[in-house]
């Protein structure tokens, strides 16, 4: 009976969630891309100041631009407001 009881209460408790860390990993995810939107414009940005005028400069600002759209795209304006 003592069996059947702890069963039930460790069933009853990874029903609830205790053991899983889906949101620990959103969160993490969330707080990367946040970080990768604000190095990748910053990068294109100083690097459109002081860029060379060739075509691999030109190329070098189009995939920091391109970086910086795709994790920017990934972060919502209410969580980027809400983490600052």
């Amino acid at each position: 009976m003592r069996y059947f009881v702890s069963i039930l209460l460790l069933i009853a408790v990874a029903q609830a969630g205790f053991f899983n860390d889906n949101g620990a990993k959103e969160q993490a995810k969330r707080l990367e891309n946040e970080r990768l939107c604000k190095l990748f414009t910053q990068k294109a940005e100083t690097y459109k100041k002081n860029m060379r005028n060739d075509e691999l400069a030109r190329t070098t600002l189009f995939s920091y631009q391109e970086r910086a759209k795709r994790f920017c795209s990934r972060v919502t304006p209410a969580e980027s407001n809400g983490s600052k």
